[in-house]
C-alpha cells in the first residue's frame, strides 16, 4: 500500500523533529515546511494527503494559509495552535479546518486524530459516481440531476454547490468551506448567501421539509444524506 503523505507546516525545529519521527514510525511519509510560502509551494509540488498546519507562522497567520488552501483544495487540514480560546477554535473550523488541536498536545491523541481525519477523507466520492436517493439521482460525471426520472436544469452555481456536497455524502460541510469552494475565500462569512442558494437547490430537488437530501446541521453547515445506492 502506498504511504500517506503528510505536509507538516511548523517553524519550530523541535516540533518538526518530534512529529516527523512519530509520523514516520506510524508509516507516513512526511514533507516539512517552516513558512506559509513554503507550505503553499509544497502543497502544489507534492499533493499531500493531509496538512498539519500551525496557526503561528513567521511570514503569515496559519488562519490565512488555511483560507488559501481551502480556496484551491479539499485536502484534510488539522490546525495546531497555542490559541485555545473557544472563539479561535470556532474560527479555525469555520475557515475549513477538519480538526483543531491545541498546544501542548498529547502525541498519541494527535496521531489518532490524523488517522480519523484521513478515514473520513477516504470516503470522498469519485467524479464518475452516480448517487441514488428516493426521488433524486445525481450523476457527477455527466453533471446531471434527475428528480422522479426527469432531468432538472441547474445553474452553474447550483451545480457547483451540489457537487461539493455530493463529493462528500454523509459528511457535514461547514459554511465557510462551502462558501470558499463555490464563491471564493472572500465570501467565507456570508452564511446568508449560502442559505439562499441551498434553498433554491432544495426547491429544484423537491427536497421539502423534513429535508432528506440536503440536511441542515445548525451552527455548522450542510450535509448531503447518505445515498440509498451508489453506482458507477
Amino acid at each position: 500500500m502506498e504511504k500517506r503523505l503528510v505536509l507538516l507546516v511548523d517553524d519550530d525545529p523541535s516540533i518538526q523533529r518530534l512529529l516527523r519521527a512519530a509520523l514516520t514510525l506510524r508509516g507516513y511519509s512526511v514533507v516539512v515546511a517552516g513558512t506559509a510560502k513554503g507550505a503553499l509551494e509544497a502543497l502544489d509540488r507534492h499533493e499531500p494527503d493531509l496538512v498539519l498546519l500551525d496557526s503561528n507562522l513567521p511570514d503569515r497567520s496559519g488562519f490565512e494559509v488555511l483560507q488559501d488552501i481551502r480556496s484551491r483544495s479539499t485536502i484534510p487540514i488539522i490546525l495546531i495552535s497555542a490559541r485555545a480560546a473557544p472563539e479561535d477554535r470556532v474560527l479555525g473550523l469555520e475557515l475549513g479546518a477538519d480538526d483543531y488541536v491545541t498546544k501542548p498536545f498529547h502525541l498519541d491523541e494527535l496521531l489518532a486524530r490524523i488517522a480519523a481525519v484521513l478515514r473520513r477523507a477516504c470516503r470522498n466520492i469519485p467524479r464518475q459516481t452516480v448517487l441514488h436517493y428516493d426521488h433524486v439521482t445525481i450523476d457527477l460525471q455527466n453533471r446531471r440531476v434527475y428528480v422522479d426520472g426527469q432531468e432538472v436544469r441547474l445553474s452553474r452555481t447550483e451545480w457547483a454547490l451540489l457537487e461539493q456536497l455530493a463529493r462528500n455524502p454523509g459528511r457535514v460541510m461547514r459554511h465557510a468551506e462551502l462558501l470558499s469552494h463555490v464563491w471564493g475565500p472572500e465570501f467565507v462569512r456570508e452564511t446568508y448567501y449560502l442559505r439562499t442558494w441551498v434553498s433554491r437547490l432544495r426547491s429544484k430537488l423537491r427536497d421539502e421539509e423534513p429535508h432528506r437530501v440536503i440536511v441542515t446541521r445548525p451552527g455548522l453547515g450542510y450535509q448531503l444524506a447518505e445515498p440509498i445506492a451508489v453506482s458507477a
